[in-house]
């Protein structure tokens, strides 16, 4: 089941790739297209609003749609998106192909995290999911350095272009390697989203709301934090962003180990972990070693929640999974622009760069908060989906 999953990977990480190389382009994007600086960083808050707004819409159209034509359609999506953004004429244009862009992102890693697990045994349902975001991961590795490299080089518009080849090369993949015969129960879509009464369901997106904010109220004032606190040049900075790659890229592996041997208690400890590091980070960031050393830690920690979270949402969403699982990712998107707000709000406020973690670990400790609420819940009722809500999917299959 390698080369399956290997083909879910190549998209994730072309998709990746376009969402958040971006920001490193944009001082070239805004010279090119006549617009400000702010302005062509709301290219980014299109995106992820576009991701909200898309996932329900494109999991109500390919709601009844074989996973492997869907996946295939969704990455095909990705590479027209990525298409028009190469031969944008204005910004207006931009905008618009991010959105288009924006709209597969959501189904597809929803989607495609529950074929990952369908594709393995239960135990290893999400280290298959977590190898899936691997891609998403290695494109903060890989893909934003050298994409931003070359479109400063050739222009950003050359970025875009070679992004539209390795979403070619997904589809390709996809094509080739994804099994034909996955299994998918295609019920009424609308119905499906009664899912959303589930306390378990809400719990668990809004999991996912607090962590991403915690990590965007912090990482989108990153490079200022570390030029004027720590006093690292903007290529020293280059460096260190790329060491928080690797930390994601190992979290992210990690987060799925441990998914598969013990969710929740893991998640916990990694909530608590994570509320820890950022309060480290506050009084070591003047100091250029041991800020190097905390932030690569709280790259593992950041993203070794992505997997079990994602696996703990199919879970409680028993009868509507792929509606869940895709919903989950416009959680994560709303969390991206609510921490990037929040952070912002903080600094406008009078917060300065050395104290903004102080945010992130609240929301941090938000999120464990909600984690112990769920496992409290699951204890009282007797399991992660409720007896009613069993009979009511049971009931809903049947018919």
């Amino acid at each position: 089941m390698q080369l399956p999953l290997l083909a879910l990977a190549m998209a994730s990480f072309g998709i990746g790739t376009t969402e958040f190389v971006i920001m490193g382009l944009l001082p070239e994007v805004a010279a090119d297209l006549s617009v400000t600086i702010p302005a062509a960083g709301l290219l980014v808050t299109g995106y992820a609003l576009g991701v909200v707004v898309g996932a329900p819409i494109v999991a109500i159209i390919t709601n009844s749609l074989p996973r492997k034509g869907t996946l295939i359609g969704l990455a095909s999506m990705f590479v027209v998106g990525n298409f028009l953004c190469a031969i944008a004429p204005d910004y207006w244009f931009l905008m618009g192909a991010r959105v288009v862009t924006a709209f597969c992102h959501g189904a597809f890693f929803g989607i495609g995290a529950v074929v990952a697990a369908s594709l393995v045994p239960p135990k290893q349902r999400a280290s298959a999911i977590a190898l899936m975001f691997a891609g998403l991961t290695l494109a903060n590795v890989l893909g934003v350095p050298l994409g931003t490299a070359l479109g400063q080089a050739l222009g950003w518009r050359s970025t875009f272009w070679a992004v539209v080849l390795i979403g070619i090369l997904a589809v390709t993949a996809i094509a080739l390697w994804v099994p034909r015969a996955i299994p998918h129960s295609s019920g009424n879509i609308i119905r499906e989203f009664a899912v959303l009464k589930r306390p378990q369901v809400v719990l668990t997106m809004l999991m996912s709301v607090m962590a991403s904010a915690s990590l965007f109220s912090v990482f989108t004032y990153i490079a200022p934090l570390l030029r004027d606190v720590t006093g690292f040049t903007p290529h020293a900075v280059t460096y260190v962003l790329l060491l928080f790659g690797v930390g994601i890229t190992i979290g992210n592996l990690l987060g799925g180990k441990l998914a598969d041997w013990r969710l929740m208690p893991s998640l916990m400890g990694t909530f608590i972990g994570l509320a820890a590091v950022l309060v480290v980070l506050v009084f070591v960031s003047p100091f250029d070693v041991a800020t190097v050393a905390t932030i690569f830690v709280w790259g593992i920690l950041v993203f070794a929640v992505v997997a079990p979270i994602q696996m703990r949402v199919v879970d409680a969403a028993v009868g509507a999974p792929n509606l869940a699982s895709t919903l989950n990712q416009g959680a994560f998107n709303l969390g991206n622009a609510a921490g990037a707000w929040i952070g912002g709000a903080a600094i406008t406020f009078g917060i300065g760069y050395a104290d903004l973690p102080w945010v992130g670990a609240a929301l941090a400790v938000g999120a464990l908060g909600l984690c112990v609420a769920s496992q409290a819940l699951e204890r009282r009722t007797g399991g992660l989906v409720e007896a009613d809500d069993r009979l009511g999917d049971v009931a809903c299959e049947e018919g």
